[in-house]
Order: structure tokens, then C-alpha cells, then sequence
């Protein structure tokens, strides 16, 4: 649970970090990471989705399987994402008109729900693990859903700023 506080909480100061404060790696080149965030998202998805059918043909071994490596796929994602913000700069959305307010919509849902992601995730992956079947059944009717939304609207994000990423100089 302090994990739960303690990532979000870092990841917003993440916004607020100066940019003369921002790591400088040398000449490695951090720019294609939005992109990759998108494939960790995107993959994300595709092992919840597969999660839920291994488990509605009752195939828990491969269930089991897919929604760890979802997690997996999470937290590489969170790492590479705080690196992203620590070593870029931030970048802007310029979309005008009915397209910025579809993409602020899909951006402030895909921050709030991600909020909730880790500790409902945890909490599902403890429970099955520990063999609370029903209690984990119970929470994945909200984990599976809220963490899916995060994933597909992770890539959405990236598809409305790739116009906007800053170039490698």
C-alpha cells in the first residue's frame, strides 16, 4: 500500500521538476521512449485481454501467465517513464479545436484512473496468488477494466502528442 502513495506521488513530481534539473545522459537519446511506452501499453492491453480468455476457457496456468506479465509490462513502463520525464523535456499538446478537447478528456481519465492501477493490481495479483479466489474475483471486476482503459488510453495519448515530441538534436 505505501507503494501505492509513494509511486503517484513521485510521478506527479516528476511535472513540476525544473528543467534545468532534468538528468543529462551524455549523448544517449532518450526521444523514442514515448514510443516504446506506447508498445509497453499496447502490449499491456493485449495480455489483459488475453488474461480474460485464457481464464473464461478456465485455463488458469496461461491466465496467471498473461496478467503477470502485464504487470511486468507496467512496471517497466513506470520506470522507463519517470527515466522519460527525468531526461526529456517536457513536451506540449498544439492540437486546436474539438481534437484538444477529446484529448484532454482521454489524457485527465487516463491520469486519474492510472492512479488507482497499482494498488488494485497488487491487490488482485495477492489475491489470486494467496488463493482468495472470490475476493479476487470480486476485484477484478474493477481492476480489469480501470487497468485496460489506462493501457488503450496510453497509446492514445502517445498517437495525439507524436506531432509534438521535441526532434533529437
Amino acid at each position: 500500500m505505501v507503494l501505492s502513495i509513494v509511486i503517484p506521488v513521485a510521478v506527479a513530481a516528476l511535472f513540476i521538476l525544473p528543467e534545468s534539473w532534468k538528468i543529462q545522459w551524455g549523448h544517449t537519446n532518450f526521444r523514442s521512449l514515448p514510443f516504446f511506452h506506447a508498445v509497453l501499453n499496447g502490449c499491456t492491453a493485449v495480455l489483459l485481454l488475453m488474461g480474460l480468455g485464457m481464464i473464461k476457457i478456465k485455463n488458469v496456468v496461461w491466465h496467471r501467465a498473461a496478467n503477470l506479465m502485464a504487470f511486468l509490462l507496467s512496471a517497466v513502463f513506470l520506470v522507463s517513464y519517470v527515466l522519460s520525464h527525468l531526461s526529456n523535456p517536457d513536451a506540449k499538446f498544439g492540437g486546436e479545436g474539438w481534437v484538444r478537447g477529446v484529448y484532454f478528456f482521454i489524457l485527465i481519465t487516463h491520469i486519474v484512473l492510472s492512479l488507482f492501477v497499482l494498488p488494485l493490481a497488487m491487490l488482485s495479483i495477492y489475491r489470486a496468488l494467496t488463493n482468495q479466489i472470490a475476493a479476487h474475483k470480486r476485484l477484478v471486476r474493477w481492476t480489469l477494466p480501470i487497468w485496460l482503459y489506462v493501457a488503450v488510453t496510453g497509446v492514445l495519448v502517445y498517437l495525439f502528442m507524436a506531432p509534438y515530441y521535441p526532434v533529437a538534436s
